[in-house]
């Protein structure tokens, strides 16, 4: 059993986005390059954004804290704290539209 703290990560996560260029910084959580299932907090500074890539297999975004939009093609979704947003089979990106940080969960087959 492990336990640890989403919400001490992403603040220690999101003051280590705001001072790098890109905005942003992560760390898997759970799982890896071994396992099917993925976990990820991402912290992405105000203004910031994941660039558009293709999306590797299943996967969600719980939005912990901030607001960030989830884009694909011409169809967006919002996402504020306790929101969870299933990421569409397609390209998609992410922006941040204030400080925010959330977990990704990747299932890939």
């Amino acid at each position: 059993m492990e336990k640890s703290s989403l919400t001490a990560l992403a603040r220690e996560l999101m003051a280590s986005a705001k001072t790098k260029n890109s905005g942003r910084s992560a760390r898997t959580v759970y799982g890896g390059h071994e396992r099917i299932l993925r976990q990820t907090v991402v912290a992405l500074a105000a203004g910031s954004s994941l660039d558009e890539h293709d999306n590797p297999g299943e996967a969600t975004v719980q939005v912990l804290s901030g607001r960030i939009v989830l884009k694909a093609g011409e169809v967006s979704w919002e996402g504020a704290p306790g929101d969870h947003l299933v990421v569409p089979l397609a390209r998609h990106c992410v922006d941040a539209l204030e400080d925010s940080t959330f977990l990704l969960t990747v299932a890939k087959p």
